[in-house]
């Protein structure tokens, strides 16, 4: 288990500090009439993302393309899995054209695994990415990438297109890995990480959650893997189950387990770390391009 600052499940539901606040504020209204709209696909709203109203209020969205259908059945992940469907080669357009409409100024393009495709979707990758480039120059990005099966010529596409910021998620411990994220590989992911930081990205993050069953030992472990791979920039967040098909929360971690994570991670050398029970991959990724 962990320290004493964690807690095991609470009897009554969750903890009074997963209590998430109800969005406010004209920018968030404002996105989100746009949305309504225009029918405007973002995984905040599809995923109803706790930090959603914050993010939207510093003109912060996150886009999922390649379908909504993945070709793994990770434990943890609300996402569908099956067979997914064809490509649409319109897509790059479509989220540029709606980064445009929503007048976004930072922007997180994330994906499904599409371990079907010869490319593993990579082509879409580096074509969504010029498309936002070219109509909407000012936003910044990052692209929060699946592990392509750690195949070099996929990844440099994603070189290639060359976001502010590069990411992409271990999401448990070297323990966990094969229960938690069943088709992929703890150092094959690191390798990842390892391999864009070499070939020039300028800022690489990676995100775990928590409360899956980790010690604390686990988690700092994995953490200075990420420093040793030269990562620049972790999130840690609270692992909530999306259904009773996936797997169970075996504890609720404390804000004070999360600040202590923060500290470490600081002291690590991290550029910037995320800490608490509603971080999310994407939360504050408006200030990690600084």
């Amino acid at each position: 288990m962990h320290t004493e600052t964690t807690n095991v499940l609470p009897p009554n539901g969750k903890p009074k500090w997963l209590k998430v606040k109800l969005p406010i504020g004209q920018k968030y209204t404002e996105l989100r009439g746009l949305v309504d709209k225009y029918k405007l696909n973002t995984i905040c709203t599809s995923g109803s993302c706790p930090n959603m109203g914050e993010c939207w209020g510093e003109g912060t969205a996150t886009f999922m393309i390649l379908g909504n259908i993945c070709t793994r059945s990770c434990g943890f992940c609300g996402v569908k899995t099956g067979r997914p469907e064809t490509v649409d080669w319109d897509e790059p357009e479509k989220v540029a054209r709606s980064i445009k409409i929503m007048r976004i100024k930072h922007a997180v393009i994330t994906s499904v695994d599409r371990d079907d495709l010869k490319d593993m979707g990579s082509i879409i990758w580096l074509e969504t990415v010029e498309a936002i480039r070219r109509m909407n120059p000012e936003t910044t990005l990052e692209t929060l990438i699946p592990d392509f099966q750690g195949i070099h010529r996929h990844i440099d596409r994603i070189v290639e297109a060359n976001a502010e910021v590069v990411s992409h998620n271990m999401e448990t411990v070297r323990r966990l890995t094969r229960e938690v994220r069943i088709q992929a590989k703890y150092d094959r992911s690191l390798e990842v990480l390892r391999y864009l930081k070499e070939k020039g990205i300028r800022r690489t993050k990676s995100g775990i959650m928590l409360g899956l069953g980790e010690t604390e030992a686990e988690v700092i472990e994995t953490m200075q893997d990420l420093r040793n791979a030269n990562v620049d920039i972790v999130t840690l967040g609270q692992y909530l189950q999306p259904t009773k098909k996936h797997l169970p929360v075996k504890e609720f971690i404390t804000p004070e387990q999360f600040e202590k994570y923060e500290r470490i991670g600081k002291e690590m050398g991290f550029r910037h770390v995320e800490s608490g029970a509603l971080v999310r991959s994407s939360y504050h990724a408006e200030k990690h391009i600084l």
